[in-house]
């Protein structure tokens, strides 16, 4: 028996890889497009095609079975017109459309797209999830195997290095780390907080017991000056990629809309993920969904900083916190379900971690510290910024505070779900 299931898994994974030759060359097709609007609005803009030279992601998962994040891509063979790959995604437009700003001004934003190198001519498709859940169709455009006009300049070309190896790029979740606010002088400390940045993250369940199913890159890119900017400080850095604290005027969120210069420097290694470590001691940090992750090399709390924001990036984890201030409102539509694996509006709890209680478990369920069981998995009120009609696994976890320094059983279980996914 078990080895007629080995020849059948054989069989299957022969057939995925040549579903892939079939299609697609070993690079990344990459299309730029502006995303433009308001609070209530938004459109999609084409701005350009670029190759990049590797592809990273697998080569027998295409098709996204996850729906996570606010947006997705399609990507049709022309010829067939059949789905060849798909991939949900967030970005920092969605974000800014829940500020009080969007209700106030226009604002457009520079985003990207990757998807492994078609062979023959394709169509790409954007879609946009409504207030309901569902994805409408926002954007297609064609891309044509012979134009002339996709772009094989490598913008910002610096040396890789790669100092956590398991595999061929296709079999792995690769990470690319690439450095801001690190002058030329600092490339030494960088390549010494990429180590610690790995050390950190396998020191973290589930990581530790999957390092065989990463890769981790690095890319020597310089900044001009050392630091990053502070605006509420009067501090400009000249940063290869201009991030900041303050976004959304949150101080700890540090992001960038620089898309272009993210994706340029990336794009000089195979990745799943882009990691951004930034060269500050002040607490910051920020991710999003299939975009980009962030966090600081230097402050007391970095390791934590790292595995929360990878959480976020990588496998689509919420927030749990709810009692704090945030630059966000309108976040969630409490009579549907979320996307994200770890909160719940109860709505369709069925589809979350409603396998992991126990039996008897109350749904919703009260406040452990009444029990004095604070591990026990539940449906606990609050979470994603919302302290009412929003439902977390656990009191406590690494997508809430940093006090237990673990993840919830349905955290582990939906970042494990993330690793299988691309490791095969």
């Amino acid at each position: 028996m078990k080895r007629i299931l080995f020849l059948i898994l054989l069989m299957f994974s022969v057939s995925a890889f040549a579903q892939f030759d079939k299609f697609f060359v070993g690079m990344t097709l990459r299309m730029d497009y502006y995303h433009s609007g308001n609070h209530d609005n938004s459109s999609f803009s084409f701005d350009e095609l670029i190759a990049e030279p590797f592809w990273g992601g697998s080569e027998v998962n295409l098709i996204d079975t996850f729906e996570y994040g606010n947006y997705y891509i399609k990507l049709y063979d022309l010829k067939s017109d059949s789905l060849i790959y798909s991939r949900g995604f967030s970005s920092i437009f969605w974000e800014w459309q829940t500020t009080d700003e969007s209700k106030e001004i226009n604002r457009t934003m520079s985003e990207s797209v990757v998807m492994p190198f078609p062979k023959n001519d394709a169509r790409i498709e954007l879609y946009e999830r409504n207030w309901d859940g569902l994805f409408e169709k926002k954007f297609e455009c064609t891309f044509k195997k012979d134009n002339y006009f996709t772009n094989h300049e490598s913008r910002k070309k610096y040396p890789n290095f790669s100092f956590h190896k398991s595999g061929d790029p296709s079999l792995k979740v690769d990470v690319v780390i690439i450095p801001e606010g690190y002058s030329a002088d600092e490339m030494g400390k960088f390549v010494e907080d990429c180590q610690k940045f790995t050390n950190d993250m396998f020191a973290y369940r589930p990581y530790s017991e999957n390092k065989d199913k990463f890769n981790i890159w690095g890319v020597l890119a310089p900044s001009q000056e050392s630091g990053v900017d502070i605006p509420a400080d009067g501090i400009w850095k000249n940063t290869i990629m201009n991030f900041g604290y303050y976004t959304f005027d949150s101080e700890r969120y540090l992001m960038t809309f620089d898309n272009k210069s993210v994706r340029d420097i990336a794009a000089n290694a195979p990745y799943d993920q882009i990691y951004v470590l930034v060269n500050s001691n002040k607490y910051g940090g920020g991710a999003i969904y299939n975009f980009y992750n962030v966090s600081v090399n230097s402050n007391s709390k970095s390791a934590a900083i790292l595995i929360h924001e990878f959480g976020h990036g990588f496998a689509g984890l919420a927030d749990e916190y709810f009692d704090s201030s945030t630059s966000y409102n309108d976040f969630y539509n409490l009579e549907v379900e979320p996307w994200e694996p770890n909160i719940t509006t109860l709505v369709n709890f069925d589809k979350k971690w409603k396998q992991l209680l126990k039996k008897r478990t109350p749904v919703p369920t009260p406040d452990p510290k009444k029990e004095k069981n604070m591990d026990k998995t539940g449906a606990y009120e609050g979470g994603g910024y919302v302290a009412k009609g929003v439902y977390r696994p656990r009191y406590d976890c690494m997508m809430k505070t940093f006090n237990g320094d673990t993840f919830c059983p349905a955290c582990v279980e939906a970042i494990q779900k993330m690793i299988d996914f691309y490791s095969q």
